[in-house]
């Protein structure tokens, strides 16, 4: 075997997500841990897919993608934050919403540049900026309320910041951006050159009538923001692996320039199909409602055990808090849930580069309503 000089990532390896669902599968648990649905997605996008397939639409789509895809989230993003994009130099299609978050850091970040990201944070920000020379910079939102310290988020900065990190809705916490965060990342951006990578991917499943507040309805920020989004967290297709990255046309043009020799571009059809799929504004605009459903049931059937439940505001993960049940680490008593109650989540410490453990878990609700009745079941018996 050949020895290698270095890792570049030497302190990486297997997501969570990938360890808690290998271990679910292990042990025929119920799988709550990572974030995929397991109910089919409508049959008309099924359908348009087959159609274009069978078309003969199966070779290379343009670098940046099908226009005709790129219109329909002009117009999603048009009419719900009121905020124009040009389809064809400012939107680009991306194999996922990680791709794309990728790409933003490789075409911006270069060696000794600063990146300011937010824990719990989603776990492929923090490595991607190391792989880029990059220097990471936390703050650390705290249970129960992962509120942010605007003053100590400014401390942060200094004259080598060159990204902050947003994840709006939050995973894992559920959380959401308020106004008068907006307003402080405002005053903190103001007169400099830091770009925002604004991860929004949950940005149609946000609850109790609240409002998603994207980077792009402000132009202060939209200016300076590369927003990023997903169809898998849209239409229930995580597997097919398309998202977009959206930014005014000189941070696009940098975008691409990675974009292209990253992945070049994303498959045809499914492009196509999602295009035709969006012209009816209810396949998305339905979607709070669809997923607050299965929150409050999730929520309902446990509020009568000894789980704690946290607020959640958004997103598709229910956060619980153990404390009362047990005194293990949360990867402890994550790792025991899975193989002896058979429902698999994911410990909140494992979003935290310090591995804080607050007796925090995430469990994802977008199941089936019975695979949801047989996880409350399972976990009904800890009490």
């Amino acid at each position: 075997m050949i020895q290698l000089p270095f890792s570049k990532l030497s302190n990486v390896g297997t997501t969570i997500f990938s360890q808690m669902t290998q271990l679910a599968n292990e042990n025929q648990a119920i799988n709550l841990s990572q974030g995929f649905p397991d109910f089919m997605p409508d049959t008309e996008l099924l359908d348009h897919v087959e159609h274009f397939i069978r078309k003969g639409f199966n070779q290379y789509a343009p670098l940046g993608g099908m226009i005709g895809l790129k219109e329909e989230i002009a117009r999603k993003i048009g009419n719900s934050h009121q905020a124009d994009y040009h389809p064809d130099s400012e939107i680009t299609i991306t194999a996922g919403g990680t791709q794309a978050i990728f790409t933003a850091i490789a075409a911006f970040i270069k060696k000794g540049d600063e990146v300011i990201i937010f824990e719990p944070a989603y776990d492929c920000y923090e490595p991607t900026v190391e792989l880029f020379g990059g220097i990471v910079k936390r703050f650390e939102m705290k249970a129960p309320d992962y509120e942010i310290d605007w003053n100590a988020v400014k401390g942060l900065v200094s004259e080598k910041t060159r990204m902050i990190i947003l994840n709006n809705p939050n995973n894992p916490s559920g959380k959401i951006l308020q106004e008068k965060d907006i307003q402080e990342l405002i005053r903190i951006v103001k007169d400099t050159s830091i770009l925002i990578l604004s991860d929004e991917v949950y940005e149609n499943i946000v609850f109790d009538g609240k409002q998603h507040l994207s980077v792009c309805k402000y132009p202060e920020l939209k200016e300076r923001s590369l927003l990023v989004a997903s169809f898998g967290k849209l239409f229930h297709v995580t597997g097919w692996k398309v998202g977009y990255c959206a930014a005014p046309k000189n941070l696009t043009d940098e975008f691409k320039k990675v974009h292209q020799f990253n992945v070049f571009c994303v498959n045809t059809p499914i492009q196509l199909a999602l295009a035709e799929y969006m012209k009816n504004e209810g396949h998305y605009n339905s979607l709070n409602g669809f997923f607050q459903e299965k929150r409050d049931f999730l929520r309902k059937g446990l509020a009568g055990t000894s789980f704690g439940l946290l607020d959640c505001e958004g997103t598709y993960f229910q956060a619980v808090t153990y404390d009362k049940i047990s005194d293990k680490s949360d990867f402890e008593f994550a790792r025991e849930l899975t193989v002896t109650h058979k429902v698999a989540s994911v410990p909140f410490s494992s979003f935290y580069n310090s591995k804080l453990s607050e007796n925090v878990i995430r469990l994802c609700f977008a199941k089936k309503q019975e695979t949801l009745e047989q996880a409350i079941e399972n976990l009904s018996k800890l009490s």
